[in-house]
């Protein structure tokens, strides 16, 4: 092996290490035990090694907020049907009420507005996901309200959800609680299937929305352009006003 190649090794074994230490120290005293002396002192290492990998702490924070994600979805079997876009909807929203329950330390940390966490990478890969799963919910005209909203929506009811349930004891918290959030969210976003005659339009809209962006016949400002008007279809659809 290498010089270079027993460099890389070394490098990625000190950072697991380092992750595996954090993530440890979270689980175990709570996010304020999180400090990159900490962190270098328990895994035997010199606080700059930290900076060095991961930039900063928050750097540290975001891999361990991948680490223990992708553990949790290791020893879990998705209940996730590709042929149906809700049902998908709906098995990414009992992982994430299910992992913020297991992880409340790091879960707090993920949504902290002191640490910017919105912009995390972590947090940023998530939202995506969920974006992806909304577009396909869109796509077979079964979203009565923007892309935009619904991924709104769905996010501050998850978040909430979890943060809630964590405030109170274990003992004490709803059972279902989580199920009937998601089920007033769905109402809220989704159209009936099939859809309502009222529904119609503004799922119509939202659908052909999703695919003005690949119509390769349109310049860009005229998909632009289109892409606005059904934006304000839909949402005059929603109030009630004209558009």
């Amino acid at each position: 092996m290498s010089d270079a190649k027993t460099a890389g090794s070394s490098r990625d074994e000190t950072r697991a290490q380092l992750v595996e230490v954090a993530a440890q120290l979270i689980s175990e005293h709570g996010a304020a035990a999180v400090t990159t002396r900490a962190v270098a002192q328990a895994a035997g290492v010199q606080a700059p090694t930290i900076y060095r990998l991961f930039g900063d702490k928050d750097g540290l924070l975001d891999a361990v907020t991948e680490h223990v994600f992708a553990a949790y979805i290791a020893g879990k079997k998705l209940a996730e049907d590709d042929s149906d876009p809700v049902v998908a909807l709906r098995a990414g929203w009992d992982t994430h009420i299910g992992f913020g329950l297991a992880n409340a330390a790091l879960f707090g940390l993920i949504n902290d507005p002191a640490r910017n966490a919105g912009t995390s990478a972590a947090n940023t890969a998530g939202v995506a996901v969920l974006r992806a799963r909304v577009h396909r919910v869109a796509a077979i005209g079964r979203l009565r309200v923007p892309e935009r909203r619904a991924v709104e929506l769905i996010r501050a009811a998850g978040t909430g959800t979890v943060l809630t349930l964590l405030s109170m004891p274990e003992q004490d918290r709803d059972p279902d609680l989580a199920d009937a959030m998601f089920d007033a969210v769905m109402r809220s976003i989704l159209t009936d299937a099939p859809a309502l005659a009222e529904d119609s339009p503004a799922a119509a809209a939202v659908a052909f929305r999703t695919v003005v962006p690949e119509l390769p016949m349109l310049t860009a400002t005229e998909r632009a352009l289109m892409s606005e008007w059904l934006d304000r279809a839909t949402a005059s659809q929603q109030s009630g006003r004209p558009a």
